[in-house]
């Protein structure tokens, strides 16, 4: 089995993916700073660097590791900060990413398989489901930097001949997600509603989202780490759910009692998205395979058991 390096894998969807192939026998190092991901969130068997992606110390990793493949979760992901401080967004996002580029040329790594977002980049939808070839029109900074490094790694075969799969994610949710993360409107209803806190939702909660579980978002990750390469998949499923029917899942899976506070809409933030995953489906055979009932039962129980991160 050959050795894969995994950016933010200290983070809620890599660390699954982490967990993953070191199930399958696969060799696997991490490299996270922890500015958002957790310690305790990493999988023993992995081996652990502690490390900005912006570092010189990631030419020494390389080095030391030489990675066939890079699966690269490593981002900022908040929408509202990158508004309010793009540059640090776009430091993180696209300069980081070009210095784990500049390694995988260097140190001959084999593929890179990049998380991006399926939301962020299309913007306000022309029309849904969103297929790959929808425009590209981001309406943040966020999405913006996600992109770009999206048209660098394919620069990269271009010039360099390094093979790549890029997936753009719907909504992810599920167990050891940031409940008090913006985009994490699942874990933290499920969260707060377990603890009869009260409950805000910004805007009129009539926006829509594409939700899929962590678990199918890692089979697709694994598919990627074969052929073919160089593709582009969106990883959705198809539908949209409004924020207020999944507050209404979630009141009646726990019994919450209390009813929402609605607060001023977010800027920045796309009313309503979903994504086919058509594409995926022909070419990785992949489908989203846990049901939004499943994946919300799934999720309560793991923040039900206080292993939330908070």
């Amino acid at each position: 089995m050959g050795k894969i390096l995994v950016t933010g894998g200290a983070g809620f969807i890599a660390s699954h993916i982490v967990d993953a192939l070191i199930e399958q026998g696969h060799d696997v190092v991490v490299v996270d700073d922890l500015s958002g991901g957790k310690k305790a969130n990493i999988n023993p068997r992995a081996k652990f660097y502690q490390t900005d992606i912006r570092s010189l110390n990631l030419n020494e990793i390389f080095s030391k590791e030489k990675p066939e493949i890079v699966s690269h979760h490593a981002a900022r992901t908040s929408v509202i900060r990158s508004l309010s401080e793009p540059a640090d967004d776009a430091e993180v996002n696209i300069i980081g990413s070009l210095n784990l580029l500049q390694n995988c040329i260097k140190w001959r790594t084999k593929k890179i398989i990049y998380a991006s977002s399926g939301g962020a980049i299309y913007g306000e939808p022309v029309y849904l489901p969103c297929d790959e070839n929808h425009p590209i029109a981001p309406l943040s900074p966020y999405g913006v930097s996600k992109y770009a490094v999206e048209l660098y790694i394919r620069s990269y075969l271009n010039t360099y001949g390094l093979n790549y799969t890029i997936l753009r994610y719907a909504n992810v949710y599920g167990p050891r997600q940031i409940s008090t993360g913006e985009a994490a409107v699942i874990a933290k209803f499920s969260y707060q509603m377990l603890r009869g806190f009260d409950i805000s939702i910004n805007g009129n909660g009539e926006q829509e989202r594409d939700f899929v579980h962590v678990k199918d978002i890692v089979r697709a990750n694994i598919l990627a780490m074969g052929q073919p390469d160089n593709r582009i998949y969106n990883l959705g499923t198809g539908k949209s759910v409004s924020i207020n029917h999944i507050f209404l899942l979630l009141k009646s899976l726990t019994n919450y009692r209390n009813e929402p506070h609605y607060a001023a809409e977010t800027k920045g933030e796309i009313f309503k998205t979903s994504l086919t995953a058509f594409k995926a489906k022909q070419e990785l055979g992949w489908v989203p395979e846990i049901t939004l009932e499943d994946g919300l039962k799934i999720t309560l129980a793991f923040y039900k058991n206080g292993e939330h991160t908070n």
